[in-house]
């Protein structure tokens, strides 16, 4: 059996008194505890080996036992006239089993117990009475938690995503159960845990798998003080609240917005955790966002594009004007300065907006615009895919 310096393990000295050994618990518990550090199996572990050392230190009779042999089993003590036995090297202890019977349960020394009922005590075999009897761990103590977040996704328009918005929306989140302060349990009796009933495992799935885990409501032990009548043991009650948020100008689709201290309730004063509001915007029947910057497609006429005018584009604030210098070509783009988005990181800046012109030839010709045609062939004998190289 490995041996355990308890004292060092808890940071005190081999005089300190049980005060002083409960405060370094404590201290050393709350640093550790799995739900502080969640996924953490250095922390997990740390949290047993402390745990095991103050069930130890903290009982009179065990640490007793402790300070006698250097280490600890149910079945040593230091008051037994057994334990002058103890000399089978290396400082581990010995004993004399040859004055018990295996099966008659007699012995010639009148502690009155038997080789087989030693050996069951030993490894876990013996029955649940008698003096010899295992104890019962004991149940830990509901730790301070800080609550959980919740998120709750919020559609917006494209132009309430450009200007903010603040409104007012329903959540369903906890608080900090009134009677037990998030403990759990207002200190009653111990009994039997409900949600593993009492085998201290419960069943959970990762996809097609099916695994058990040690219960968190009991530590594992399969037993838990008598829960509290007002939040069932949870520490926290069901509560529905009207949240004002406050959008800011310039999110986009997948944005987390952060509203501090409305998501569930914490535990023992822990505090609660966050809101978080997911943002999804809707599509504009013209614009086209990408990141802060807006874009558009506007068809412009061939007496537009070749002798130039003023067209009105769209925009996210309104309509806006746009020059067109003459000899546009079809797919070339302009630029509207400051027209796009809010940036999210600095809100005096603001992204830009792209215009790309399409030329589009008149859905009917007449015989008149035809001949127009013809006559502006004439004295514009250009071919433009002779100018590309392509002839």
């Amino acid at each position: 059996m490995a041996k355990k310096d308890y004292y060092k393990i808890l940071g005190v000295n081999k005089d300190a008194k049980a005060d002083e050994i409960k405060k370094a618990y404590r201290k050393l518990a709350r640093k550790h505890h799995p739900d502080v550090n969640p996924n953490d199996k250095v922390a997990e572990d740390k949290f047993k080996e402390v745990q095991e050392a103050y069930d130890i230190l903290s009982d009179e009779k065990k640490r007793k036992t402790f300070d006698r042999f250097g280490y600890y089993h149910d079945n040593l003590d230091a008051d037994s006239p057994f334990a002058s036995g103890a000399s089978g090297g290396a400082g581990s202890p010995g004993f004399d089993f040859s004055g018990f019977s295996w099966d008659s349960g007699s012995s010639s020394s009148s502690s009155g117990s038997s080789f087989r009922d030693i050996f069951s005590d030993l490894f876990g075999g013996g029955g649940s009475s008698g003096a010899g009897a295992r104890p019962q761990p004991e149940p830990p103590r509901a730790m301070p938690k800080k609550g959980r977040d919740i998120e709750i996704p919020l559609a917006l328009s494209f132009e309430e995503a450009f200007t903010g918005l603040t409104t007012n929306i329903t959540v369903n989140r906890s608080e900090q159960c009134s009677r037990c302060n998030g403990a759990g349990d207002t200190g009653g009796p111990i009994v039997q845990c409900t949600t593993c009933k009492g085998t201290g495992q419960v069943m959970r799935s990762g996809g097609r798998l099916q695994f058990s885990q040690e219960c968190t409501d009991c530590g594992g032990t399969g037993r838990r003080r008598t829960p509290c009548s007002l939040c069932n043991g949870k520490g926290t009650t069901p509560k529905t609240e009207q949240v004002k948020i406050k959008i800011p100008a310039g999110v986009d689709t997948g944005s987390r917005v952060r509203v501090p201290k409305k998501g569930h309730g914490g535990r023992l004063g822990a505090e609660p955790g966050d809101l978080f509001i997911l943002t999804n915007v809707g599509k504009h029947p013209f614009l086209t966002r990408k990141g802060d910057n807006v874009y558009v497609t506007v068809p412009i006429s061939v007496s537009e594009a070749a002798l130039g005018s003023r067209i009105e584009v769209p925009t996210v604030e309104g309509k806006a004007q746009l020059k067109i210098p003459s000899g546009t070509e079809s797919g070339q783009k302009f630029r509207l300065r400051e027209r796009g988005f809010p940036s999210l990181r600095n809100p005096k800046l603001r992204g830009d907006q792209f215009v790309e012109v399409k030329i589009t030839l008149p859905r009917i010709i007449s015989e008149e615009t035809k001949e127009v045609l013809r006559q502006f062939e004439k004295l514009n004998p250009e071919n433009p895919r002779k100018v590309m190289g392509l002839e």
